[in-house]
Formats: structure tokens, sequence, C-alpha cells
């Protein structure tokens, strides 16, 4: 059979270093039909020099503004040309044999459209940080990593369906983005993945973890201190996700939750480590959702999507 083409698309912003030695690491791959793709989202240096010299079979699209996670990767994704897309963060290393253990799930069910690996933590190549996610609780609006933090002892080796598949890395099937869409671009960041994921099963597919294959994470596997952005996205997308995906009496149950706990515990927790930046981030993105009303015409915009990468 012949080999399908995967576009492999990562953003690079401000960190041409890191992305080249994401790059390098493709260098190892036994699967030889793939398409480079890297979105530089208006870095403040231009990476062109140091990426084209060393790589020049890669494809760079430089946008003059910050686009976000989910607009940096829908430019990437318009850009493409592969049967698959592999959308994978600048700081991750792939492991050899990545590609062809993706594309398996695909092969094997029809319903299949996300896979997503294995990922390790890089500096602690033996604890995992996602082997599937659990559902987002219907009443709180968050889940969890299945297996993060956890030494791997084969435990999470078994392959299966699972909620969400994982931004840091996930394939998806050139048919599902056609059918369902690109990326929510009104995420910008932060909870992104997670609507992408249920728009896909909404739309009757299935989201896959394949444990066999492997990536590993650059990302701490201790918090950092939370920036004031991440505060602002996290908050406004934790509820903007609830709205679009929830019905209507999960929603009411989740804005009460919301109002009598979360908003309180929030504003005492700032307070507390007297982070007024944060206290700021958070009322803005309360605010955002006094004015914010859902547009009628989202699904329509989504199937112009589909249409334009036909």
């Amino acid at each position: 059979m012949k080999k399908p083409l995967i576009s492999v698309i990562a953003l690079n912003y401000n960190q041409t270093p890191v992305t080249c030695e994401f790059l390098e690491s493709l260098k190892k791959v036994t699967y030889d039909q793939l398409e480079v793709i890297v979105v530089d989202n208006a870095s403040k240096e231009d990476p062109t020099e140091a990426i084209t010299r060393t790589y020049p079979e890669v494809k760079l699209i430089r946008s003059d503004k910050n686009l976000g996670f989910t607009g940096g990767n829908n430019l990437g994704i318009r850009a493409s040309h592969g049967e698959y897309i592999f959308i994978v963060n600048n700081d991750t290393e792939v492991t050899e044999n990545i590609f062809e253990k993706l594309l398996e799930p695909f092969q094997k069910d029809a319903t299949v459209g996300m896979v997503s690996p294995k990922i390790y933590y890089y500096h602690h190549p033996q604890v995992i940080q996602y082997a599937g996610f659990t559902p987002v609780n219907p009443f709180t609006g968050r889940n969890s990593a299945v297996g993060n933090k956890e030494v791997d002892k084969g435990q999470h080796d078994q392959p299966g369906y699972t909620s969400y598949a994982h931004g840091a890395a996930m394939m998806v099937s050139r048919e599902v983005i056609e059918k369902v869409g690109m990326f929510p671009d009104i995420f910008f960041i932060y909870y992104e993945e997670l609507d992408w994921s249920s728009q896909v099963t909404q739309a009757g597919y299935t989201i896959f973890y394949q444990p066999e294959a492997h990536l590993y994470h650059k990302e701490s596997i201790t918090m950092g201190k939370e920036s004031a952005i991440k505060a602002y996205y996290h908050n406004r997308n934790r509820i903007l996700f609830m709205r679009r995906n929830s019905t209507p009496l999960q929603l009411l149950v989740f804005g009460l939750f919301f109002m009598l706990f979360t908003i309180p515990k929030t504003y005492l927790k700032y307070l507390l480590k007297f982070q007024f930046a944060h206290i700021r981030a958070f009322s803005k993105a309360l605010a955002w959702h006094v004015h914010y009303t859902p547009d009628p015409k989202d699904k329509a915009t989504r199937l112009v999507q589909s249409v334009q990468l036909a």
C-alpha cells in the first residue's frame, strides 16, 4: 500500500533553538512521507535563516501577528497537503516509529478521527504526562490527564479510546477536518484541543490513545508560576468550553458552582499572594462572557473552513 503523506505542523514563538531541536529529532524517524511545516507566530527575531539554512526541506510560514495556538495551527493546516495532519508542540522530541504507530488506529478502525501518543516528560523520561484524558466534569469544567506524573511501569500500555486528544501531539485525518473544520479560533490558547475533540466526537468519530507511539515533552513536571495571561485565557476558556459543550442543565449547575465556589476561591488565592495583575486578568475573563454572545453562524463558519480545505 502507498504510504499516506503526513503533514507535521509545529509553531514557533521566540523559541527558534527549541524548534530546531524538534526538527533535528525528526531526522531519526523511519517514516519517509512527511511534509514539515513550521508556523512562526510573529517572533521578535526572524527564524528564517536559522531554520531554512539547516532544514531546507521545511516549509516556514511567518505570520505578521501572534495568532495563538489555534490560529497558528490553522494557518499551517491551510498550507498542508497531507492525508493526515500531525499537530505537535515545538518543545517536543519524537521517536523513530511514532508515525507508523499513530497511523495504525486509523487503518484498523474507520471511526477513528484523532490519535495521540503516550507523552513523557523529557527531563524525566520514565514519567508519564499523558496516557489519555478523563472526560471534562460537566459540573466543574475540569478534567485530568490519565497517568500524569506516574512512573511508567506498563500500567497504561493498553491502547484504546479516550475522551480527548492532547494538543502537544495529535494526529487528525484530513477527512475529519473537512467535515468538522479546524481549531476554533475563538479559544486562542487553552481548552482548544478539548473543544476540537468534542466537535470531532459529536460528528461521529472517536479519539484514540496509542501507547505504542512515544513522544517526549520538555514541559516542566512541576507547575511553574501562573502568568496573568494564562489566568485570563484558562478561566475565560473554561467557561467558554462549558457554554459550547454543555446541556442547559449542566450549564446551570456549572454556573452555580463557578459563582459560589470558583470565583470566591480564585479571588482569595490571588489576594493572599498579592497577585493583583491576576485579579485584573480573572475579572477581565469574567467580563468577556458578559458581552459574548454565541455566534449562530459558528457551525456555518466551520463548514466554510471545511469547504476551503476540500
